[in-house]
């Protein structure tokens, strides 16, 4: 309960920071281009992007932490996730670890977000490594489980029925009962200062629980730790997971494009941005606003771009109104946190376009043009 009253209050920092966040990453970006590449100021518009993203990825663990980050599942095998990261982890870990994957035959599928799981491992694999100091062993381990009505029955939340556990278990130094009670609380860290957020074992709990999973710690001092996570497994045939590929299509157009955003500082980015790139614009400060605005100009919009949460409307009502008017009309939502209008328990409907916030004006013309281009969602 203590967890989930501190979720909640993280999730709503974390929506309002991430406004603020995309104000800050675009304004600096802009600027930047504006200057020679060799203006003295760049050097300082430059950290004041490094610091913004950042803030981005702190914001974005606390999101996973308290389940309102927008995920998209896909039903995937883990031993393909695992196995993946594998160049990866053993670059983490370093030379003096050594990394034994045991992979279980005949593994059921699970759903979930890939990139948030492997957000997962590497934080674990982090962890033990910095558990193990002086060198010892990483093992990264999957099998099928079953929880009857009995073990459900003496583990809380837990539903009985056919799992997917994942473990990683370290050698290392072991964590201390008094240290245990607390390792998925935010901010809660014994690393020293300038080594770590607190957030890593936070995020791993929230995106555990919002695929519906459950994650415990096994751990003795002088023995090692073990995390063992069990997601609910599933019926339907794994997916390839493939790395995203470089998205190098022009940027620039000249469609007619309505930004509906409550907030003045993203909604005035978001125009900025898109008008240098050639694109007609005009903007809103809510649903109402638009339609008049719609009405009164009598000229057509090939893209609508809305904030989800709004007064007076939300996002998808005005997207559904314009839909009558323009059958055509392509729609990105954007937002900081989830939202049940476009998303239920977290998981992004299907057929949606997605701007996350914060974002950066390259990523908004790049969602434009892919929408607009008709790319798959």
């Amino acid at each position: 309960q203590k967890l989930e009253s501190i979720g909640r209050l993280a999730g709503g920092v974390a929506h309002d920071f991430n406004n603020i966040l995309t104000a800050i990453m675009g304004y600096s970006d802009l600027a930047a281009r504006r200057l020679s590449p060799t203006a003295p100021e760049q050097e300082d518009l430059r950290q004041v992007q490094e610091a913004s993203v950042r803030a981005a990825t702190l914001t974005g663990q606390l999101l996973s932490f308290a389940r309102r980050q927008i995920i998209e599942p896909k039903v995937i095998d883990l031993n393909n996730l695992i196995l993946n990261l594998n160049k990866m982890l053993r670059r983490l870990i370093g030379e003096n670890i050594e990394l034994v994957m045991l992979p279980a035959t005949d593994l059921g599928a699970v759903k979930v977000d890939p990139g948030q799981f492997e957000q997962i491992l590497i934080n674990l694999a982090v962890n033990a490594r910095d558990a193990m100091p002086d060198g010892g062993r990483l093992t990264v381990e999957t099998s099928n489980a079953t929880f009857d009505e009995e073990y459900a029955a003496q583990h809380g939340d837990v539903a009985p029925g056919d799992y997917v556990m994942l473990a990683v278990s370290d050698s290392g130094v072991g964590i201390e009962e008094g240290i245990r009670l607390h390792v998925f609380e935010p901010f809660f860290t014994t690393k020293e200062k300038g080594r770590g957020t607190g957030l890593g074992l936070a995020t791993c709990y929230g995106i555990v629980k919002q695929a519906g999973g459950h994650i415990w710690l096994y751990s003795e001092p002088g023995v090692g730790t073990t995390f063992k996570i069990y997601l609910p497994r599933s019926a339907a045939k794994a997916q390839s997971v493939r790395p995203s590929l470089i998205d190098d299509r022009p940027l620039r157009g000249n469609e007619s494009i309505l930004i509906v955003e409550d907030e003045p500082q993203v909604r005035n980015l978001a125009a900025d941005s898109l008008r240098q790139y050639g694109y007609n614009v005009r903007s809103a400060s809510n649903g109402e606003e638009a339609l008049r605005e719609i009405k009164d100009s009598g000229k057509s919009v090939d893209l609508l771009i809305t904030d989800v949460i709004m007064p007076l409307m939300n996002g998808n009502e005005l997207a559904d109104r314009l839909k009558t008017m323009y059958p055509n009309i392509k729609v990105v939502f954007a937002s900081g946190y989830t939202e049940n209008t476009i998303v239920h328990h977290g998981v992004l409907d299907p057929g949606i376009s997605f701007l996350p916030k914060p974002f950066t004006p390259t990523a908004l013309a790049t969602k434009v043009r892919e929408v607009l281009d008709g790319a798959t969602p």
